[in-house]
């Protein structure tokens, strides 16, 4: 193996395992970069890397895409069937999930624009992430403390929706994990446990493909990196992303979300030291 395929198979591997554990990807990116002396991943990987971690999310939710599809595509009849769009949402799980997923979206999204222009001091700095991990750490130690079976997703209203897409929205700080943060946020607001992760992952859905099509726009010029290592680092990250999410979506059922908080703690700290 080459020693640009190494760095593809680290980067793949590393995006497949962070964007999904809740230790943060991009504060193990800015590590990575200051730690090792590796640059950011050139524009086109990096969105061939979101490309196999946005692969991995279909794949494992793909019974719950579709029928949220369907909902999508016959929505008129239903909406007359039901006696308006009001009693469709009380009515039907799956339309509840999709109007709940498009309310949590509006805050990530205009957060994420907020953030945007101010993302190259943010992710240039060992700092904003040993802090963020942290704050991480402490999200995730404080879901011990969420007792008691909790709400399905029946019962989760608009300003749930809203709260766990605001959460989603902070993440883009370099060190907050989204996945750490959102799945937090539903525990704390008395989602079960069982609806926490599915929501999660499917509210990332639009934030992942937003993101994609905004790096798309600058990514018109010719990449240095060659279509089989794209491919190979897309691959890289869909298959490991698939495990990783497997099993952290078994972790949070059992309650154990927790158990990542001192690793984020420990990776916090070594932040802030690189930092002085």
């Amino acid at each position: 193996m080459t020693v640009e395929g190494l760095k593809v198979f680290i980067l793949g591997l590393v995006q497949g395992l962070t964007e999904f554990l809740p230790v943060s990807s991009s504060g193990h990116l800015v590590l990575m970069q200051h730690a090792f002396g590796m640059t950011a991943p050139e524009l086109l990987l990096d969105i061939c890397l979101h490309v196999g971690t946005l692969a991995a999310v279909c794949a494992v939710f793909y019974k719950e895409i579709l029928h949220l599809a369907t909902v999508l595509f016959g929505l008129s009849g239903r909406i007359r069937k039901a006696g308006g769009i009001r009693a469709l949402f009380d009515k039907h799980r799956d339309f509840r999930m999709l109007v709940l997923i498009g309310f949590g979206s509006l805050p990530t999204a205009a957060l994420g624009l907020i953030f945007r222009t101010h993302s190259d001091a943010l992710f240039g700095t060992t700092r904003v992430a040993g802090i963020m991990l942290l704050v991480t750490g402490v999200l995730l130690f404080l879901t011990r403390r969420r007792s008691g079976p909790g709400r399905p997703i029946e019962a989760m209203g608009i300003r749930d929706a809203l709260l766990i897409g605001l959460a989603q929205g902070m993440a883009v700080l370099p060190g907050l994990s989204r996945s750490g943060a959102t799945i937090s946020a539903a525990l704390f607001l008395g989602i079960k446990r069982e609806t926490a992760g599915p929501f999660s992952f499917l509210l990332s859905l639009p934030a992942i493909l937003g993101a994609l099509l905004l790096e798309m726009r600058s990514a018109l010029t010719p990449s240095p990196v060659s279509v089989k290592m794209l491919l190979a680092g897309a691959a890289t990250a869909a298959v490991v992303g698939f495990f990783s999410l497997k099993l952290l979506l078994r972790f949070v059922n059992q309650g154990r979300l927790s158990m990542f908080a001192p690793y984020c703690w420990v990776l916090g700290i070594a932040a802030l030291f690189f930092s002085l």
